[in-house]
Parts: structure tokens; sequence; C-alpha cells
């Protein structure tokens, strides 16, 4: 039989999905069946994450049931703060969150895995990453608030403060729109995992380690950057053109899998565009991005270049006061949801996955 060679699987396809579609040509993002744009404009995060796990939103009874599951799996065991302690002061949060949750992983997680377990993990995330942070900067951890939702209280555990209404919002709908994105690196790697019937927090201890490349978990601090330069509505358009002209890419615009508008920057737009009034930063970011579009159309005509995820997700993270070094841990903590619920597939028709490499013999000298 020929082989053929596949650098980076590109194309192949392994495994059968009824938890999200990813639609690059033609710009459709959708979670069992549902526009994902369509319920980060009024689902609560907790809300589609039952629907990832599920298979449906749901109704009220489970709704009060999920968001007392998410509650009562805030509280973690007084080790893993022991661990986050003792972990040196200036390593990263992503390898600080891959460490809580690969401590997190006793005894209580078996194969094959379930629903509750994807919640103690998914829950856990903001909770090490508030921890961590606080601790890194000579502070206390904040408890938990047992009356804010899951997105409200990350930040109210980050800072001591319930978060203005708006922040909270905003990032209740980054949280949705980055919980899940088909067979990203990221995701497979928690499939492979789990294909070898390794429990669910060795897969998703995987998962993040995967995130913390470069190459996939690349925050959107570039766009963080240029907004932070750019700084007044006055200066954006010569310094686009700047960069334009000196042949620089601008940060926030373009994606491999999107070639069209991507779907998340668009709900993200939408949505923000309702809180500009409340948040300056906010307001620059929608200008910067209306003028960025018309000068790209102005020096590059025909190219389809498009706002992606990234530029709307640094406005958010920045408007909630989310350090830029906390970019990655915190989309971490949204697709956590995503791998719990394809871990949880996996395990329903598993096969372990077994691909082949073709042989290259070296010369001999």
């Amino acid at each position: 039989m020929n082989k053929v060679l596949k650098k980076g699987l590109e194309g192949t396809v392994v495994a059968e999905t009824t938890i999200s579609l990813v639609d690059g040509e033609k710009g459709k993002l959708v979670y069992r069946g549902e526009p994902a744009e369509i319920l980060a404009e009024d689902r609560s995060f907790e809300e589609v994450c039952w629907m990832l796990w599920n298979g449906n939103l749901p109704v009220k009874g489970e709704l009060e049931k999920v968001k007392n599951d998410f509650l009562l799996n805030r509280e973690l065991p007084e080790y893993v703060f022991n661990i986050l302690r003792e972990l040196p002061q200036g390593m990263p949060m992503m390898s600080a969150v891959r460490t809580g949750i690969s401590a997190l992983g006793d005894e209580y997680y078996q194969w094959p895995p379930t629903i509750n377990e994807a919640v103690k993990l998914t829950a856990a995330v903001p909770v090490i990453i508030a921890a961590r942070w606080r601790m890194q900067n000579e502070l206390e951890p904040v408890p938990p608030h047992s009356e804010l939702d899951h997105v409200e209280n990350f930040l109210y555990m980050l800072t001591g403060e319930v978060p203005h209404h708006s922040h909270v919002k905003a990032m209740t709908a980054y949280f949705i729109l980055t919980m899940e994105h088909g067979l990203n690196a990221s995701t497979f790697a928690a499939r492979v995992i789990a294909s070898t019937e390794a429990d669910m927090a060795s897969a998703v201890t995987g998962a993040i380690a995967a995130m913390k490349g470069s190459l996939h978990g690349g925050a959107p601090s570039g766009v963080f950057d240029m907004l932070e330069q750019i700084k007044h509505k006055i200066k954006a358009e010569p310094w686009l053109r700047e960069q334009i002209e000196g042949g620089k890419k601008l940060m926030g615009f373009g994606h491999r899998v999107y070639k069209t508008t991507d779907p998340r920057a668009e709900a993200l737009k939408k949505i923000t565009s309702q809180l500009t009034q409340d948040d300056p930063w906010l307001e620059l970011a929608h200008y910067v991005e209306n003028k960025a579009i018309t000068l790209l159309h102005e020096y590059k005509p025909g190219r389809k270049l498009y706002t992606n995820v990234e530029f709307y997700a640094a406005a958010v993270l920045r408007a909630a006061d989310i350090p830029a070094e906390l970019f990655t841990p915190v989309f971490t903590a949204s697709r956590m949801a995503g791998w719990t619920a394809h871990i949880i597939e996996q395990a329903e028709d598993n096969r372990i996955y077994r691909p082949q490499a073709i042989y290259r013999p070296t010369e001999k000298l």
C-alpha cells in the first residue's frame, strides 16, 4: 500500500463529531447546530457548556443544576494552593495552570470520562489562574463569590471587586466564542491522549501543554500592543498607513481557516458596539478596526483581509483589565469546555490513534 505523506495531517479526516462545525469558506462556527455568535449574545457560559457536554441547551431545572455544579467545584483542595505557592516566582502562568490541573488528577478521574469530571476541571481553571496571579503579586487569593456566575466570579477573584456589567457581558461572549473550535492542535492532543483510555485530567493536561506552544495559543498580545501604541483616534490613520507602507503586518487581520469574515470577530464586534459608551478602550478598538479595513482595501485591493477574533479579543481583555500575560491562560479557561466535550465524545466510540510514518533511511558515510 502506498503511503501518502500529509505533514501536520493537513486535510486528513480523523474523527466524526457532533460538537461543532468550523466552516472557513462560509465563515460559520456552529455548536451543536446553533450558531456560536447567537449563543454569545444572550447565553451564559454555563449554559453553553451544558450544551457542548449534553447536546442541547439546558431547561430551567438543568440550568440550575449546572450553575450549582460550577459553584460547588470552585473550591480547590488546599494542597493545590500549596503547590501553586511553591512554584518558582517567574514560572509562566501556562506552566502553573498545567501543573495545577495535573495535581487535581487524583483517583476521582477514571475511564470512561464523565460530565461531572468536565465540570470540575472547567470550574477549576479560573480559580487556579486567579490564585496564582495574586500570589505572584504578593496578594492573598480571593475566595469565590457564591452569587456570581462563572465568568463574573473569575474577574472578581482576580481583583477582589465585583466587575462592571459591560466587562462581564463582553468577557462572557469571549468565553463562549473561544470555548470550542474543531480539531485544532490542543483538542486533537486531548483526543489522542483520551484514545489510550487515559483519564480526563491527563488528557486536558496534554491539551494545555499544546496550547502553551507559540504556534497555537499565541494570544492577541500583538493587537494589544498595536492599540497601546495608537492610543488616540487622531493617531490611528497615520500609524496604520506607516505600518502598511512599511510592509508590516497589521495584527488582528486575516485568518488561516476563515476565508471570509471570522464569525467570532463579528459577534464580539456586535456585542462590544453596544458597550462603547461604557468603555473608551472598546470605542478606540472599533474606530481602529474600521479605519484599518478601509486602508487595507485601499492598499491591497482584491485581498480578502478581514478582522479575526484576536482583534476584538484583545479589546475585550484589555477593557476588563486582564494583564497581557494572562491572555493565553484565559483562552485556556474557556477552551477547557471544548476539550472536555471532545474527550467525552472520543470515549463514546473509541479507537486509539495510530498513524504511520514514512521511513527515510539516512545515508551512510
